[in-house]
C-alpha cells in the first residue's frame, strides 16, 4: 500500500498530535519517514499552542515538504562514541544553550553528576524554551555543542557515563 501525504493533510495530522498527549509518534511510507517526538517538561506542556499560534507557525513553514533524508547534508560530525557512555541527542531542531539566562550558571558541566529529569540545557525553537531533561542518571563527560549554536534534530549534544 502506498502512501502519500499532502501539505493539507500533514496540517491536520499535526494539529491533532499537538492536541493529544502523544509524545511520540512515527509514520512511514515508502518514500518517506515523519517523526514527531515531544520533550517537554509540565511547564511548557501546559502553554499548548493556541490556534491563533499554530497558524502562525503554520505560515512560516509554506513549503513544508515530506522528503526522505537526503545524505548530503549530513549533521556535523561528532568525535567517536564510546561503548561505555550514552549520548544525549537533540529531540527537535533549535538553538543549543547551556543556561537558563544569559550571564547564569550552565546546567551542567564536564563532571557534573545528574538524575534522571534533572535539566541538562535549552533547546529553543520558535521563540518556545524546551527544557531538556536526562533520561539517565551518571557523570557528564563531554558537552559536544557550544553555547548558542544551533543543532539539528538526533545530534549528539553530550556524552553521559551512567551510574
Amino acid at each position: 500500500m502506498s502512501m502519500q501525504l499532502d501539505h493539507q493533510e500533514l496540517h491536520k495530522l499535526l494539529a491533532v498530535l499537538a492536541d493529544s498527549d502523544i509524545q511520540e509518534f512515527r509514520l512511514e511510507g515508502e518514500d518517506f519517514r515523519l517523526e514527531v517526538k515531544r520533550n517537554m517538561p509540565p511547564s511548557i506542556s501546559s502553554t499548548v499552542l493556541s490556534q491563533e499560534k499554530l497558524e502562525e507557525a503554520s505560515l512560516a513553514v509554506p513549503a513544508l515538504k515530506v522528503e526522505p533524508p537526503t545524505p548530503s547534508n549530513p549533521p556535523p560530525a561528532v568525535p567517536a562514541a564510546r561503548a561505555d557512555l550514552v549520548d544525549i541527542t537533540a529531540p527537535m531542531v533549535g538553538t543549543f544553550y547551556r543556561a537558563p539566562a544569559p550571564g547564569e550558571p550552565s546546567f551542567v558541566e564536564v563532571g557534573s553528576r545528574i538524575g534522571v529529569g534533572q535539566t541538562v540545557c535549552i533547546l529553543e525553537a520558535m521563540k518556545l524554551m524546551n527544557e531538556l531533561e536526562s533520561e539517565v542518571s551518571g557523570e557528564i563527560i563531554e558537552i559536544i555543542v557550544e553555547n548558542g549554536t544551533p543543532v539539528e534534530f538526533g545530534q549528539v549534544l553530550m556524552r553521559v557515563k551512567p551510574s
